[in-house]
């Protein structure tokens, strides 16, 4: 198979002082792979496989003891063993070995609160999500005329290895549910959280309405909670909290929900080819959905959280699909799928300015075109150049307003 390279191996060298690394994202966005690309010596253990695990359950020490090495070990999918966690902490608390354990998992495990707090100071999180454009880019993988191929694609690697999405992402959502969402919790009818997913994907880039799909699905209202914080303790969906600094009861505090790819998304609205996602009706959620998540991957990249939100009023008479806050500053996205630029793009940029009292400079319009250009009132950004806009955004606000 072939390696790609990631941005996330820029960063890997300075987490390697903790004594454990916790390697997390979704089924099959290349963390094993990284791993062991990364930890050549390290010895590796999946714990998919039934043998092992069951020595793990069952004997936790005398496991950790047979396979250590001068080097460390690479515990892949950790989350089918999560008890092993207390007897790496006094291991690792025992020996200073720096990046000696590493962790892989599908799911979050992390953000469980009593074992977050149980390796408390000893364990770097990297965050590890499907190919970002920049990362398709520079493996030669993007097609930067047709930015709907790319969508309909998705950014899983395994996609780029002679599959096509119609093999991968049904496959992936049966073995997701099989697998992480039957280990989580007690789906008693799976057909409904079938149901439920495709639901979700048909209201990306929307206010989260949590009655609306219990009614929709035929679930409480605390059950969409709960699968919902599912989904994002697996990496298929995220949150996209509104911005409401300032601005009091002004405001909406619902959040928005979208998808970490777009091919997931695609396939789960029976969207079968790049052309007919293109005069989909949906296409423009997509694609706002496709930037959004790539923005996240771009600061996954660097080991940042990302500071990522959205701005809309009471009445939504006024929007703005995504705020970055970096250095004490907001910067307003606005997300068009159109392929031509016009002047209009910039109309709800330059109105939440003049209500934030944002500078001009902090305004930027990506678009599906692929001219680049620098205005008065903001900056026009083709899609692919949008790949590098966190970058962009830090240089700008290191050098000040302007």
């Amino acid at each position: 198979m072939v390696y790609y390279t990631r941005e996330l191996e820029k960063i890997v060298n300075t987490f390697q002082k903790f004594p454990v690394i916790a390697l997390l994202g979704p089924r099959q966005s290349g963390k094993s792979t990284l791993a062991k690309h990364f930890f050549k010596k390290h010895t590796f253990l999946n714990l998919e496989d039934l043998e092992l695990r069951t020595l793990a359950l069952q004997d936790p020490k005398g496991f950790l003891r047979a396979y250590e090495n001068p080097h460390g070990i690479i515990l892949d999918e950790f989350q089918n063993c999560p008890d092993l966690l207390s007897y790496i902490q006094v291991i690792a608390d025992a020996h200073d070995r720096p990046s000696y354990f590493i962790l892989t998992g599908s799911q979050n495990f992390l953000m469980n609160q009593a074992i977050s707090q149980s390796l408390a100071g000893r364990v770097g999180i990297l965050t590890l999500l499907p190919f970002s454009t920049h990362e398709l880019e520079k493996n030669n993988l993007l097609n930067s005329a047709k930015p709907e191929e790319t969508i309909f694609k998705g950014c899983y690697p395994r996609v780029y290895n002679n599959f096509t999405p119609q093999e991968i992402y049904p496959s992936y959502i049966q073995t997701y549910i099989e697998r992480d969402v039957r280990q989580l919790i007690n789906v008693t009818n799976i057909a409904t959280f079938q149901k439920f997913i495709k639901l979700c994907a048909a209201r990306i880039g929307q206010l989260l309405n949590y009655s609306d799909l219990a009614v929709n699905c035929t679930i409480s209202v605390p059950t969409v909670h709960q699968w919902l914080s599912l989904l994002e303790a697996s990496y298929i969906i995220f949150l996209l909290r509104p911005h409401y600094n300032n601005f009091n009861k002004r405001v909406t505090k619902t959040p928005k929900i979208y998808f970490y790819d777009t091919g997931v998304v695609c396939s789960l609205l029976g969207i079968d080819s790049p052309q007919s996602l293109r005069l989909n009706s949906y296409y423009g959620s997509i694609f706002e959905n496709f930037i959004i998540a790539d923005l996240y991957k771009q600061y996954f990249n660097q080991g940042l959280p990302a500071p990522l939100y959205f701005w809309r009023d009471q009445n939504g008479s006024l929007e703005i699909d995504s705020l970055i806050e970096y250095n004490t500053q907001c910067y307003a996205l606005e997300i068009k799928s159109g392929e031509t630029f016009d002047k209009h793009f910039f109309d709800n940029l330059t109105k939440w300015g003049s209500i934030a009292q944002n500078p001009l400079s902090h305004n930027f319009v990506i678009y599906g075109g692929a001219q680049s250009l620098n205005t008065q009132i903001g900056s026009l950004r083709s899609w692919v150049t949008a790949g590098n806009l966190i970058a962009d955004i830090k240089k700008q606000g290191s050098h000040g307003n302007r």
